[in-house]
This record gives C-alpha cells, sequence and structure tokens, in this order.
C-alpha cells in the first residue's frame, strides 16, 4: 500500500466512490496510523474493543491517504473541520473544493469523493434482521412501509438495508445526521430499482430535485448508496489500492 502517488483527477461532473478492506496486516495499519493527527490518535485510543480501535486507525489513515491524491498534498498534512452535526470537511486551502463522505460496515469501507457538491455515502452488510419490520415501522416513511411489505418476503432484507442505506445517504449528504427524521422523506427501496429520492419533508418538490441517488456495488453480501447534491454527475466505483 502506498501513500503517495500521482495527483488523482476528479472533474466538477465526476464523483469516485472507492472500495477498501478495513483488516489490513499490521505493517499497513502502523503505516497509516504514522499519518493520523494527535486527535485523530486520541479518539482511536477512546476504543476500547481492539478490532475497532484498528479499523478506525486505518479507515481514517486511508481517508486521508486517498483525499491526499486528489489535493496534491501529503495526507500528514491535511486538515479537517467538523459541521454542526459532525460532518467532516477538508479545511481551507486544503479543500481545493473537494467533498468527501465515508462508511464502513464490518471490514469493507466506502469512500465517496467529489468537486464542489456535496456527497453521502452508506454501506451496510446484508444480514437477518428480525426486528426489520418493527424498526420499519419506527423510521421509515409510510410510503416506504408499504413498498416494503409488497416485496416477496426472501428479498424483504435486502430491501430493508437498500432502504436504510439510500436514507442514510442522503442526510449524510446534507450534513444533518440523525438530527433529520428519517420518516419526514421517502426513498426507493425494492431491489433491482433505481435509487431516488421519493418525497422530501412537507412535499417539498425543490428538495427532491435539488438531489440525486445512486446504488454502489460495494462487495458480495453489502448494499451501498449514494447521495449528491444536482443531478448529470457520474458515478466511477474503484478499488484502492489501485489495482487491487
Amino acid at each position: 500500500m502506498a501513500e503517495a502517488g500521482a495527483l488523482l483527477d476528479l472533474a466538477e461532473d465526476e464523483i469516485h466512490v472507492w472500495r477498501a478492506e478495513l483488516d489490513l496486516p499490521a505493517d499497513a495499519v502502523e503505516r497509516l496510523a504514522g499519518l493520523l493527527s494527535p486527535d485523530e490518535r486520541t479518539r482511536a485510543a477512546r476504543f476500547l474493543l481492539a478490532r475497532v480501535r484498528t479499523r478506525f486507525v486505518v479507515g481514517r489513515g486511508l481517508l486521508r491517504t486517498i483525499l491526499a491524491r486528489y489535493a496534491g498534498c501529503a495526507p500528514e498534512r491535511l486538515r479537517f473541520t467538523y459541521g454542526a452535526r459532525g460532518k467532516p470537511a477538508l479545511a481551507g486551502s486544503d479543500g481545493t473544493g473537494l467533498s468527501f463522505n465515508v462508511s464502513h460496515s464490518d471490514g469493507c469501507a466506502l469512500f465517496a469523493v467529489a468537486r464542489g457538491r456535496e456527497v453521502g455515502v452508506d454501506v451496510e452488510r446484508l444480514r437477518p434482521m428480525p426486528r426489520a419490520e418493527r424498526i420499519a415501522e419506527r423510521f421509515f416513511s409510510r410510503p416506504e412501509r408499504t413498498a416494503l411489505r409488497e416485496v416477496p418476503p426472501e428479498r424483504r432484507v435486502e430491501a430493508f438495508f437498500t432502504c436504510w442505506t439510500r436514507k442514510e445517504a442522503y442526510i449524510k449528504a446534507r450534513g444533518d445526521g440523525l438530527g433529520h427524521p428519517l420518516d419526514q422523506f421517502a426513498v426507493s427501496l425494492v431491489p433491482g430499482e433505481a435509487a431516488r429520492l421519493w418525497a422530501a419533508g412537507d412535499g417539498d418538490e425543490r428538495e427532491v430535485a435539488r438531489w440525486s441517488l445512486d446504488a454502489v456495488p460495494p462487495a458480495p453480501g453489502y448494499v451501498a448508496a449514494l447521495a449528491a447534491l444536482g443531478a448529470g454527475w457520474r458515478l466511477t466505483s474503484r478499488e484502492w489500492p489501485l489495482g487491487g
């Protein structure tokens, strides 16, 4: 794994989503840990479980490595700021117009990078979810609950996570976090159906028109979604490291 390399091009109508593994050999973990800032090391130390702590270190190190290839600087020199609800951004001139978002589930991580538009990404491992319908009743909008009940039982878990990742990607792109009520907007969820924002709170059609959703193929056994401001952008999925 190389922390340096040629500058990566990213046009304003492109969005790149990188998939990477968080469970790496010890030497790679140590190398990535060396890129972290003091506050990131402090945050890592708060995790009691070694696997969680290591995955945090790898995730932050990879984020720095990937962004540095677009920003044209050393990974350890990047500085981050955080929005009111915790959404990270590159500070000042470090950003060079870049925006990004990160998600991980188990050992699979996704890093979305764009220029000049807000993005949000979310990934989930498909797994048994006995309480899926109960969770949907609490957090999904009425149209989503209706659509979920109409999905064949054998596809319902996939539909549940499809809905969840699209909703998460949307609120992460907005920078709202879970402060945005999940039942106040609706997304498509039927497996194989095009990803889209169906409705926003209070029937705001302008909000629906402002955002685009897309499905991201992360890895077998996972579902993921990308949300981005505007339309007409091109999505490219890539593996990190390059050629991996």
